[in-house]
């Protein structure tokens, strides 16, 4: 087993860390990137702008000035601000966790149809989320001549791994608050509850992996290098998942109002009724049931109404 410690293993260790920020600097680049259709349809008026886009806006590009932060910090030949910008690419690296799990909470609370004590839940869990995130900001960072970078002197790693645990916990809630919602109380096979579950799937098993990497390693502590090596993995994985699922939903919602029935029946003319919902037979139609959000634009799909819609038999 090597020792962590020795001068040998600090500079293999900080090799590898300067090459993995810079792959991961280009990794999210190129999603920014492939991805950017989507907030320019935004921001020219294309696509409806709803408050909840705040904190996908910000997520995404908190993260992407803390990659545009690490690269100065990593490559710069010249003294700088090292506390400067090393705090801002702390808070701005944790910041995109939270805001990354603020985004899933959000479609969880207009899944649950806006339910009083979801919503309770989930604000008491992100307001306790922002409290760590915003204490793990305290740190010191000066230049070093002798080494010709930018060192870190003084963080409290204990905080920061609580803040990743922390995480995790956060990511199981929503994970089972979206699976119960969607694969249990909700017992349909349609394509809206299918991309909303495995979103709440793939969203949940990459954040969760990323962000258990990084409590792992924080809590062992091998070095000053291998603590934090894992940590923007953590930031990039979850900020990459929780923005697509926001555009996976949007896109879908596009395409309007989704019809569920369990009988055949040919398109005419139908009229909607807003009483009690059910699969029966009537009178000159069948009766079938649509879901469809209150405001379908949204990007986050908003609380689900159930409506019976008699389609005339032709």
């Amino acid at each position: 087993m090597p020792d962590w410690t020795s001068p040998t293993e600090l500079g293999i260790d900080a090799d590898l860390f300067v090459k993995l920020n810079h792959a991961l600097i280009g990794l999210y680049t190129w999603e920014w990137f492939i991805s950017f259709g989507f907030d320019w349809e935004v921001l020219t008026g294309r696509k409806p702008f709803r408050w909840p886009l705040i904190f996908y806006f910000a997520n995404r590009y908190l993260l992407l000035g803390a990659m545009a932060g690490i690269a100065g910090a990593l490559d710069s030949t010249e003294e700088i601000n090292c506390q400067a910008i090393y705090t801002f690419n702390q808070f701005s690296g944790d910041a995109a966790v939270g805001l990354a799990s603020m985004n899933l909470s959000l479609r969880t609370i207009a899944i649950w149809a806006q339910n009083k004590s979801i919503k309770i839940l989930l604000a008491l869990f992100i307001m306790g989320h922002w409290a760590l995130i915003l204490q793990g900001v305290i740190l010191k960072a000066h230049w070093e001549p002798t080494l010709n970078s930018c060192v870190l002197t003084v963080s409290n790693n204990r905080l920061l791994a609580a803040t990743f645990a922390y995480t995790m916990c956060f990511d199981l809630l929503v994970f089972l608050l979206n699976a119960y919602k969607l694969g249990v109380k909700c017992k349909t096979s349609g394509k809206l509850s299918k991309m909303m579950f495995n979103d709440g799937l793939i969203y949940f098993f990459v954040a969760f992996f990323f962000n258990l990497v990084a409590t792992v390693f924080m809590f062992i502590n091998l070095n000053s290098i291998m603590v934090i090596l894992f940590n923007a993995p953590a930031a990039i994985a979850s900020t990459i998942v929780a923005t697509r699922a926001v555009r996976h939903l949007t896109n879908f919602a596009a395409q309007g109002p989704e019809k569920y029935t369990t009988s055949g029946w040919s398109l005419g003319q139908f009229r909607v009724h807003r009483k009690n919902p059910g699969l029966t037979s009537t009178q000159g139609g069948t009766k079938i049931m649509t879901y469809s959000g209150v405001d379908v634009q949204s990007p986050y799909i908003s609380p689900l109404i159930l409506h019976s819609i008699t389609v005339p038999i032709t």
